[in-house]
């Protein structure tokens, strides 16, 4: 260990940009045994490893499986991988590391900081190339829980009580499961295949999935209250938010999950609809997070004639994953910093034209830590635009079957919790993920269906 003088970051290969841009398969080619062993052997095992406690919401054992891989056990470091995380080889790839474990890593500051990203989706995809396979003990007890929800989540809940024996009915409006993870985040960034085989490992250890239920409609709640030991709710949090700015009802201003889910229901052979087509259009996708990258990048491979980020603080300060906006970069997006919008133009034939912006000054930082953003007068300008895309973040859907049902919802809509344990204002019902906390990372999601699976464990079995 210890090799980061001699060693030096080396991110993982990825695909010419002239050839990605055909296609929505991931551009990533993660480590070879070989590679993710050499990679490893930078970590400096520190004595207080921030990456664990400071950078990770699961709190991943990262130094313990950086050595077990470095000296090429690759079983050891698979299993203590999976030991915590629901879905290693999946937050591997969609977690913003910069800002998490890697932005903790104690070499990030003068050497570079260890690739754990990628080193953690490398061990879980040669583990299972290798044939190797996750150790659940099937279903040893009477108890049995309905997960209302298919996405990070719900996943996660459902790992870990399938871990303890615990039988899952697991509930998904959709038809195909995965929430966020199936339908808003590209292939490009989080191949299908992935997904699926996750799937595969959960009905394996006794998960049963009803897919195209959506509860509230198809079925009650109170249903699952009655049948079930113990109800997680990991709805998500699906509805854009808006700007609030005149213009933005036009048939041409796009929610983002609205675009995301469409083109991937295309490429699923799923029912689409025609009107989210970008071919050949001027495309202005507002925001700067992970979600305004998926859509510029996806704009992109569906053949707008140009592809324009605006975002109101700059380069430094965009909440998102650095290496998802150095892809979009690479790939032809514009991005117009400090800018923020103020109407949409629409023409004397209704057709949209462009986004009028004003240009911004940031400012001493706020009650959250982030600078503060404000208009300079005069700076009016106008952006060309035939397809406007809204990736401002997401706010909840209505849960009205969910207060029925004896669950208290704050003023923002959102399923109120134990901050502890996860459980609702009804002792029989958890949730966890965005439809709690708000729009929010993976992992976060992730971490919140351990914590609840752990409280109802305890409940279930004592």
């Amino acid at each position: 260990m210890q090799g980061f003088i001699e060693t030096h970051r080396l991110d993982p290969d990825k695909e010419d940009v002239s050839k990605r841009l055909r296609h929505f398969e991931e551009i990533y080619r993660f480590y070879t045994s070989r590679l993710v062993a050499n990679q490893s052997e930078r970590c400096v095992q520190c004595g207080d490893p921030f990456c664990t406690t400071i950078g990770c919401p699961l709190n991943n054992a990262i130094p313990q499986w950086l050595e077990a891989i470095a000296e090429g056990d690759i079983e050891k470091a698979f299993l203590l991988s999976n030991e915590t995380s629901p879905f290693p080889e999946i937050l591997g790839r969609v977690c913003p590391h910069n800002r998490l474990c890697e932005g903790a890593c104690t070499l990030d500051d003068g050497y570079g900081a260890i690739t754990i990203g990628p080193i953690e989706a490398s061990i879980t995809d040669l583990a299972f190339k290798a044939g190797l396979r996750l150790p659940f003990p099937g279903i040893t007890t009477d108890k049995k829980v309905a997960v209302v929800g298919s996405g990070p989540a719900g996943m996660s809940c459902a790992h870990f009580l399938l871990r303890a024996g615990i039988k899952v009915d697991m509930f998904e409006r959709a038809e195909l499961p995965g929430g966020l993870l199936t339908y808003g985040i590209p292939g490009f960034k989080l191949e299908k295949e992935t997904i699926r085989r996750r799937f595969a490992i959960l009905k394996q250890a006794g998960m049963t999935l009803h897919l195209g239920v959506e509860i509230g409609h198809d079925k009650q709640i109170e249903e699952l209250q009655n049948h079930y030991d113990a109800v997680f709710l990991g709805l998500g949090a699906t509805n854009g938010k808006r700007a609030a700015i005149e213009g933005e009802d036009h048939e041409h201003v796009y929610m983002a999950m609205d675009f995301l889910t469409n083109v991937q229901r295309r490429l699923y052979g799923q029912s689409w609809m025609e009107r989210f087509s970008v071919l050949g259009k001027r495309v202005v996708v507002i925001g700067g997070g992970d979600t305004a990258m998926d859509c510029v990048r996806t704009a992109v491979r569906e053949g707008a004639e140009s592809v324009t980020c605006l975002y109101r603080r700059d380069e430094t300060n965009m909440p998102g994953s650095r290496k998802e906006y150095l892809n979009a970069v690479e790939e032809g997006v514009i991005f117009l910093f400090q800018a923020a919008p103020v109407k949409f133009d629409i023409d004397e034939k209704k057709r949209l034209v462009g986004v009028d912006a004003i240009r911004t000054e940031l400012g001493e930082p706020d009650a959250d830590g982030r600078r503060r953003v404000t208009d300079i007068a005069g700076s009016e300008h106008c952006v060309p635009a035939d397809v406007v895309i809204m990736a401002l973040g997401f706010d909840m859907e209505g849960l009205p079957f969910v207060a029925d049902a004896g669950v208290k919802l704050g003023k923002w809509g959102e399923v109120e919790i134990d901050p502890e344990s996860g459980r609702t204002s009804h002792p029989d019902v958890f949730a966890g993920g965005d439809c709690q906390r708000g729009a929010d990372l993976v992992v976060t999601a992730a971490a919140d269906g351990r914590r609840a699976a752990t409280a109802i464990m305890q409940q279930l079995l004592g």
